[in-house]
């Protein structure tokens, strides 16, 4: 980023069986990262991760529809959330990367938070998932997963698998996700 603050961004979105959800959040997020002062270019990067219900087909749409500002991979099978962020980050070309949920559980109007945080100087920045909508069978093991990462790692972080994040490109250099890491 240069001195007036003006950034690039990259918003990486995971899908796997999302088709209810894909349009209704490709225009909340064009609608957020348009209204952002000093954003001087962006795209989005759908990566299906092996969908098998009609999200690589609304996702290849909305591509071809927007192709100088939204870009769709697909995997050829489910290989985890993990994955497809790792080819996200390495398909992403711009300064801040974001990336959250195709679920509609992140709302886009919150980017700018994220980036303002990214513009104080940090290079990572994580959202937290204060009411979920989830079940109490993937709410209290998120919980319990919360509290021994916090415990084990010594990191304050309320929501470490919250997918809603900002990131410096830079920190990508020399990181490479696999598994379900």
């Amino acid at each position: 980023m240069n001195k007036k603050n003006t950034f690039s961004l990259s918003i990486i979105v995971p899908v796997f069986n999302e088709e209810q959800s894909i349009e209704i959040l490709f225009g909340e997020i064009n609608n957020s990262v348009n209204s952002l002062k000093n954003c001087t270019e962006y795209e989005i990067i759908f990566i299906d991760d092996g969908s098998t219900d009609k999200s690589w087909k609304i996702e290849k749409e909305i591509s071809i529809k927007h192709a100088k500002k939204v870009r769709a991979i697909r995997l050829k099978k489910n290989f985890g959330k993990a994955t497809a962020l790792n080819v996200g980050f390495k398909n992403a070309k711009n300064d801040i990367i974001i990336t959250l949920d195709s679920d509609l559980q992140d709302d886009p109007k919150e980017i700018y938070k994220f980036i303002e945080e990214i513009n104080k100087g940090y290079d990572f920045v994580s959202g937290w998932k204060k009411n979920r909508k989830d079940p109490l069978s993937k709410t209290l093991p998120s919980k319990i997963f919360n509290w021994v990462s916090r415990f084990i790692s010594g990191i304050k972080l309320n929501d470490f698998n919250c997918g809603f994040k900002a990131y410096k490109k830079k920190i990508f250099e020399n990181l490479d996700l696999y598994g379900e890491l």
